[in-house]
């Protein structure tokens, strides 16, 4: 399936996520932190922003990452995403293009992550923070909505299902997985798709 980068998307998009009632959590004792889920124009379709982290990275170096980090004192959730996109990858984008948010999904590392969606039309400034960001990659979004996609893995260490996101030839796992997989369910399919109870790889936890 094709997206097309237009207004319609973006309405449809916004549409959906407005009825969307999702599910914040006070999340006690963990560390709060907000992502975006950035969509952008690529040639003649419509694609969402990944990076690879630097390798250099304490923390998940070189893994796939949606732009983000943690919530500063006296920041909102999107005021924290917008100012990640800005650090890792030089797109500065006004309140005026977030789409909506989704589902607080708490991780196993201790955060609690707020998934915000951008709508980014400009991709001129855009470039990687070296220090954090290795590159930056557009996925189309129909890659999201792949009849083989997502997969649905069991462990001994969890009776909760670990979830796969299949990306070209490659895969991500939650939690960057499981909020991708809510962003598709709702935003693209208008399904009503709770997210908390996808489990992360044990490789994840620490």
């Amino acid at each position: 399936m094709t997206f097309i980068f237009d207004d319609n998307l973006r309405g449809g998009v916004s549409e959906r996520l407005a009825r969307f009632e999702r599910e914040a959590r006070a999340g006690d004792g963990l560390k709060h932190a907000a992502v975006a889920i950035t969509l952008v124009p690529d040639e003649t379709e419509a694609a969402f922003l990944l990076t690879r982290r630097a390798p250099k990275l304490n923390a998940h170096a070189g893994q796939w990452a949606l732009p983000g980090g943690r919530i500063d004192k006296g920041e909102t959730p999107v005021e924290a995403a917008l100012r990640e996109l800005s650090e890792e990858v030089a797109l500065d984008l006004p309140p005026s293009q977030v789409l909506g948010l989704l589902d607080d999904y708490p991780t196993r590392s201790g955060y609690l992550i707020t998934p915000v969606v951008v709508w980014a039309p400009d991709l001129a400034p855009m470039r990687p923070n070296e220090a954090e960001v290795a590159s930056i990659h557009k996925i189309a979004l129909g890659e999201l909505v792949r009849p083989d996609s997502p997969v649905f893995l069991t462990i001994p260490e969890s009776e909760r299902p670990v979830i796969r996101l299949l990306i070209g030839e490659d895969h991500i796992h939650a939690p960057t997985a499981a909020l991708l997989y809510q962003f598709a369910e709702v935003g693209l399919r208008a399904r009503h798709t709770r997210v908390s109870d996808l489990e992360q790889p044990v490789w994840a936890w620490g």
